[in-house]
């Protein structure tokens, strides 16, 4: 990478800020109120959960096409200008469909845009606080005051303005986002990541202990991929408010940083503690999802969001230190991205297609109810890999070819 002079460091620091503010404001619209716009126009439960189930198909597509184009033109801020104009483009022509064919294939252009946005923006911030005091976290945290931010207004925003709000607000996060990227310095870098071969994956695989533990994991990550999309829906049905939806999506990530700090700070590194961590947090999903197959009122859904940060951030977090005391060090960066993969891409296709039947079919009881025996059941295959580990012990090695 080229390395910035001192006063160009400085510089980019309030722009970079608010980049990050601005990109992860965009990002919650979709998250939290994307859906309603969708029920608004007349889209089913169904249709609006095959519909959100398309991003994560695109994404295997879309992360290593602008991750090739980085790596091949060495300047991610330009890079990342694309993606938020054709973001912005894309997004228009969204809203403007007028039938559910012009819908889906809006989507698919959106979401080629939409999925990398967020591993990109940190590649650039990565970028441009090498070798120097900054810290990353102290603009992810920027980054969390947008989400926080636009979740509490947008709210307010759209019903004041009507169905065009959305669109309105989408397309003025989207701008303020790329003048952000427009006052940062020049910058030459690439990502400098390896790229995965399909052979490393494969061993990842052969790795039974692992592959049980992602399939856990995934059984574990799929009522929770089906809450993200469905929960604004059912606060909705509930008789709630956009201000509340934006509520609950706010409680749910405020204490995701205090999370990750303390787990960082007082969890050992060790795999049958680890495994024991995520057994019980497992179990603290199912209590989650029987709360919400109970709640009545959507103030009652706000509160259990609470729990957000203990289940989610913990899930992530163990999961994350797991897969690298799972595998060696050769094989640790295949597993995260299998990991990653299952929990987000198999988890979300999966979350979308069947939490929208049985949302549709038998109302949000019986889906946070089903959200309920798929966590326990993962818990239960996270318990049993725990007692064999710790009965029999484990040291990761490198499998044979086969």
């Amino acid at each position: 990478m080229e390395r910035l002079p001192d006063n160009t460091q400085s510089s980019s620091k309030l722009p970079l800020g608010l980049l990050n503010f601005f990109v992860y404001g965009t990002m919650v619209i979709f998250a939290a109120f994307f859906q309603l716009y969708l029920q608004d126009i007349g889209m089913d439960k169904l249709e609006i959960g095959s519909l959100m189930a398309i991003s994560p198909f695109i994404s295997l597509l879309a992360h290593p096409f602008w991750r090739y184009l980085s790596d091949r033109g060495q300047n991610i801020r330009i890079i990342l200008l694309i993606m938020l104009t054709g973001l912005l483009i894309t997004g228009h022509l969204v809203f403007k469909a007028d039938t559910y064919q012009m819908l889906y294939v809006s989507m698919l252009m959106l979401f080629f845009f939409q999925s990398p946005l967020l591993a990109q923006s940190n590649s650039l911030t990565l970028g441009y606080i090498e070798e120097s005091r900054q810290k990353f976290g102290a603009y992810r945290l920027w980054g969390s005051m947008g989400w926080t931010f636009v979740a509490l207004t947008a709210g307010p925003i759209i019903d004041s303005v009507g169905q065009n709000g959305i669109s309105l607000l989408f397309s003025i996060t989207l701008m303020l986002a790329m003048g952000s990227a427009l006052l940062l310095p020049p910058i030459t870098l690439t990502t400098n990541t390896p790229w995965i071969s399909s052979r490393e994956i494969r061993r990842t695989l052969q790795n039974k202990h692992f592959l049980a533990f992602v399939l856990c994991g995934t059984l574990v990550a799929i009522p929770n991929a089906i809450n993200g999309i469905f929960m604004p829906l059912f606060i909705s049905d509930l008789g709630g408010s956009r201000f509340q939806v934006g509520g609950a999506v706010f409680l749910s990530t405020i204490f995701e940083v205090l999370a990750f700090v303390l787990l960082n700070r007082y969890l050992k590194r060790k795999i049958t503690v680890l495994m024991g961590c995520l057994t019980l947090v497992s179990l603290l999903f199912a209590l989650r999802w029987n709360l919400m197959a109970e709640a009545t009122d959507p103030v009652q859904i706000i509160l259990i969001q609470i729990l957000h940060a203990i289940t989610f951030g913990g899930f992530f977090y163990v999961g994350t230190r797991l897969t690298a005391l799972f595998l060696p060090r050769p094989l640790r960066s295949a597993g995260q991205a299998v990991y990653a993969f299952a929990l987000s891409g198999v988890s979300g296709v999966i979350s979308g297609f069947l939490g929208g039947w049985v949302f549709q079919n038998f109302g949000p009881v019986i889906m946070y109810k089903m959200g309920v025996a798929l966590a326990i059941i993962g818990a239960l295959g996270f318990g049993l890999l725990w007692q064999h580990i710790r009965k029999n012990g484990y040291s990761p090695s490198i499998p044979q070819e086969q």
